[in-house]
């Protein structure tokens, strides 16, 4: 006789939620996905567009998928945001966690870099968006900031009708202690104040999202995501207006939510 699965899954909206059993879970579940995704848009298309998330919440998902079976040479990869100023060997540099983590270990057909060190920050917004509506976009990973940002829209600033792909914003107080609390900086004065980033709608093209959002100190953005109003005021709950969403929690971020059985559908 199987056992039973370590999951639990259910819908809100037009989101499919996961609860995985560990953050390591968590990891390979995304990542199974997101082969499947790639794979299915190589056998269709001959090639694979996606923009990846950086960040301490999504370790787990994209060691998992570098350690797959994917046809890396036929994928394009994107990153979502960085840090205005500073250089790409910084050690919190996302240019730097996407050469590292993913560049040198599959070798993509191409990696597009957002430069947010460039003398011209107007002309590399022009050129990072036209790179990204060249062509549809398969994929994007999001995570959840602890403030609900997705990419670096926050609460603040997020727009989920920006005209924008890619734009300059200043960074919400909540967003740069996440940053101190992650340790890629020492204190928040080192953090940057600004940053470049794809915006809700430049996210919200990519015909998937793969979403990863493990830990405890996520619980009650994922319950904001899931719960609130779809509105700026908590980006993240844009995820329940997506077309093809999946929500992947390990037990520590789904500790605030009521039983899957409270929701909408199942």
């Amino acid at each position: 006789m199987s056992s039973a699965p370590s999951f639990n899954e259910f819908q809100v909206d037009r989101a499919r939620v996961r609860i995985c059993a560990s953050r390591e879970e968590l990891g390979r579940a995304a990542a199974q996905r997101a082969v499947e995704v790639i794979s299915g848009a190589i056998r269709r298309k001959g090639q694979a567009r996606i923009i990846v998330a950086t960040g301490n919440s999504q370790i787990p998902s994209i060691h998992a998928l570098v350690e797959s079976a994917v046809d890396w040479s036929r994928v394009d990869v994107f990153h979502m945001d960085e840090y205005i100023g500073l250089s790409p060997d910084h050690p919190a540099s996302f240019r730097r966690w996407i050469r590292e983590r993913v560049a040198e270990k599959v070798h993509p057909r191409n990696v597009f870099y957002l430069a947010a060190d460039a003398a011209d920050l107007k002309a590399e917004v022009e050129r990072y968006s036209k790179l990204l509506l060249a062509a549809p976009i398969d994929a994007a990973f999001l995570g959840f900031g602890e403030n609900g940002h997705i990419a670096f829209n926050d609460p603040p600033f997020a727009d989920f009708n920006d005209p924008a792909t890619v734009k300059e914003v200043v960074l919400d107080a909540a967003s740069r202690r996440q940053q101190v609390g992650e340790g890629h900086f020492p204190d928040l004065s080192s953090v940057p104040e600004k940053a470049l980033t794809i915006t809700c709608p430049g996210l919200f093209r990519a015909a998937h999202w793969i979403c990863s959002v493990p830990e405890r100190r996520k619980a009650e953005a994922v319950r904001n995501a899931l719960t609130l109003e779809i509105s700026e005021k908590c980006p993240a709950t844009l995820v329940r207006r997506h077309p093809d969403a999946r929500v992947f929690l390990d037990r520590e971020s789904a500790s605030l939510l009521k039983q899957a059985s409270s929701f909408v559908s199942h």
